[in-house]
């Protein structure tokens, strides 16, 4: 999510006509599967959290930190066909067993300290990736589960482009300067206006719900998601990383694209579930 404290010109490592060409792929490609078939939806956030997780891995290394990535990849398979077949329990019990798992392997592999920090990084992978990807999967879910992924990533969209815009227009002061220069307080405000106003709109027309219930659903999406993208915008600080990966031209890695939506989505999972149960 970017927030702007000034205007910008494009970086010059950035690729823009392949940032958009990308940009407009992957949305063809989610759309078309959470409409043609829940199954390929699945498969997709699969793949999309396991190249995270391979990322966060690589990047990792720069701090002689090595994930157990074989049973990191495994157990987030696991954790989110088990949240989307089975729900919320066996969404937590396959997180333990992936952690118990990646544990287990490094230790196999050695003990000591240099065991104790990996394994350490394994369980924070755990829970950071696959886990809360789980709460998606949990959306998709419910009868109306392509209604609900689709608002969660308009949500998260919304917030993304009202910071971008008002930032990057009026932007003067920083909101977080040591950790994210760039973003500002008048960006954020833009992000609580278009995704309360996205929040309204589509929970009246997807579920037929009260506007206060989009409202709450635009605030709580513009705290999760601005914490999500400045708890990574910390990790890349630390890593002394622009991006944490290039596998999409334009874009940089796909955590960077999935850092606010990680927190997002079990705030929009609990808002929905308590807010809009499904019928």
């Amino acid at each position: 999510m970017t927030q702007l404290a000034a205007p910008r010109t494009t970086s010059p490592g950035r690729d823009l006509p392949a940032a958009i060409a990308v940009g407009v792929v992957l949305l063809g490609v989610v759309a078309a599967s959470l409409f043609i078939r829940k199954e390929a939806f699945v498969a997709l956030a699969v793949l999309a959290v396991g190249a995270a997780t391979w990322e966060l891995a690589q990047a990792l290394t720069r701090r002689s930190i090595h994930l157990p990535l074989l049973p990191l990849l495994v157990g987030t398979a696991g954790i989110l066909v088990s949240a989307y077949t089975a729900g919320s329990e066996a969404l937590f019990v396959a997180f333990l067993l992936t952690v118990g798992g990646a544990v287990v392997w490094r230790v196999l592999d050695g003990s000591g300290e240099p065991a104790l920090r990996d394994a350490t990084a394994a369980t924070f992978a755990a829970a950071y990736l696959p886990f809360l990807g789980g709460f998606v999967m949990l959306l998709l879910a419910e009868p109306d589960g392509p209604a609900r992924v689709v608002m969660f990533i308009l949500l998260a969209v919304a917030c993304d482009t009202g910071g971008y815009v008002v930032g990057s227009l009026l932007g003067r002061h920083p909101l977080a300067p040591t950790v994210s220069p760039k973003k500002s307080w008048e960006g954020l405000l833009g992000s609580v206006v278009l995704t309360s106003v996205v929040g309204v709109v589509g929970v009246q027309l997807a579920f037929d719900g009260a506007p206060l219930v989009g409202v709450l659903l635009g605030l709580g999406t513009v705290v999760s998601a601005t914490l999500g993208d400045l708890a990574e915008s910390m990790l890349k600080r630390d890593l002394e990383l622009k991006d944490m990966g290039r596998l999409l031209p334009g874009h940089g890695g796909v955590l960077d694209r999935l850092d606010s939506l990680l927190l997002t989505a079990p705030t929009v999972w609990v808002l929905l579930t308590v807010l809009l149960p499904a019928g």
